[in-house]
């Protein structure tokens, strides 16, 4: 394939109405699969803290150390925005070649949308 990322702009332009309506407390259940390395807390583990990431600025966590490729994603700007994380979700090392993350993605739509829902207010129950 040879635009992977446009293929999935694409999808997550026609499943945006289902990003709209995600559910926070199934989102809690999506979470577990980044909880070893994430928290929505304001404390980082082996990946950043995901407290806030809605509208914040990419790679901006001062006392984590990102990976080059990264902070070299940063250029222009970029800012978490819902769009932005579904699209990373899906496939993290096809939108940031040379991330350390090691999570291979999120395939349901579903689970993105909840996920993104939960990240939007984790204290949600």
């Amino acid at each position: 394939m040879k635009h992977p990322l446009a293929l999935t702009a694409a999808f997550l332009c026609l499943a945006a109405p289902a990003l709209a309506e995600g559910d926070a407390i199934a989102g809690k259940t999506v979470f577990k699969k980044c909880a070893p390395c994430h928290s929505t807390e304001q404390v980082n583990r082996v990946g950043p803290t995901l407290a806030g990431i809605i509208g914040r600025p990419v790679a901006t966590i001062e006392d984590y150390n990102y990976s080059p490729a990264m902070r070299a994603f940063t250029e222009g700007g970029r800012v978490w925005s819902e769009a932005q994380i579904a699209e990373y979700l899906m496939a993290p090392k096809a939108m940031v070649p040379g991330t350390r993350m090691t999570f291979a993605g999120l395939r349901k739509i579903e689970d993105i949308a909840n996920l993104i829902a939960y990240l939007k207010n984790p204290a949600s129950e």
